[in-house]
């Protein structure tokens, strides 16, 4: 639900068979989190996001990680994707495109998006172990894919070089992070437009 006399706000609850997600935040807030999915590096990349985002975000997830991480991993990244588009309501005013360079040490990452209402992912990067502590590498991809199909956007990642998984995977979570909170800022030039000559997003 979203409610426009709060801002740009959303709180999402999800329950399936395999998890249950309640996902609250606030576009326009400062970075504050609260998160707690079980799987303790997943919680630490979402607190990445919102701390440079600079959107607060509370996370609250259970799932069967009994069986692995995958359908908590997946599921977060639904949530949080509907709650931003949710919150961002009728996109008028946003910026829509930004890109962001995340240098980590020896990485260094480039997030390009656009919140268009047309999700798609691109993803270039690759890994060298198979896991980050409990984590299943190939998991953040899940991750990024569920976030932009159902925030609605175009995003684009590519890690240019780097060695460090654990920089690697961080990297893209602040890169996302940085770019999306560039994208969805209001521009005071247009702030009552829809940022498309076909006055409205999607296709």
């Amino acid at each position: 639900m979203i409610d426009d006399n709060e801002g740009r706000v959303a709180t999402i609850e999800r329950k399936t068979k395999e998890t249950e997600i309640f996902v609250s935040l606030d576009l326009d807030g400062s970075g504050e989190y609260d998160v707690d999915t079980g799987i303790g590096f997943l919680d630490h990349m979402l607190e990445q996001l919102s701390r440079h985002s600079l959107i607060d975000l509370k996370v609250r997830a259970t799932g069967d990680l009994h069986i692995d991480f995958h359908h908590t991993t997946e599921d977060s990244g639904i949530v949080i994707g509907e709650a931003v588009r949710q919150a961002l309501g009728d996109f008028k005013g946003i910026r829509r495109y930004a890109t962001a360079i995340i240098p980590m040490d020896e990485t260094c990452t480039r997030v390009s998006i656009d919140v268009s209402q047309r999700p798609y992912l691109v993803w270039k990067v690759n890994f060298t172990k198979p896991k980050l502590g409990e984590m299943d590498t190939e998991l953040f991809k899940e991750w990024f894919q569920a976030f932009a199909q159902n925030a609605g956007i175009t995003l684009h990642i590519e890690n240019m070089y780097g060695e460090n998984n654990h920089h690697i995977v961080e990297s893209c979570f602040k890169g996302l992070a940085r770019a999306l909170r560039d994208a969805i800022e209001i521009d005071p030039r247009a702030a009552d437009r829809i940022p498309s000559t076909k006055g409205k997003l999607g296709s």
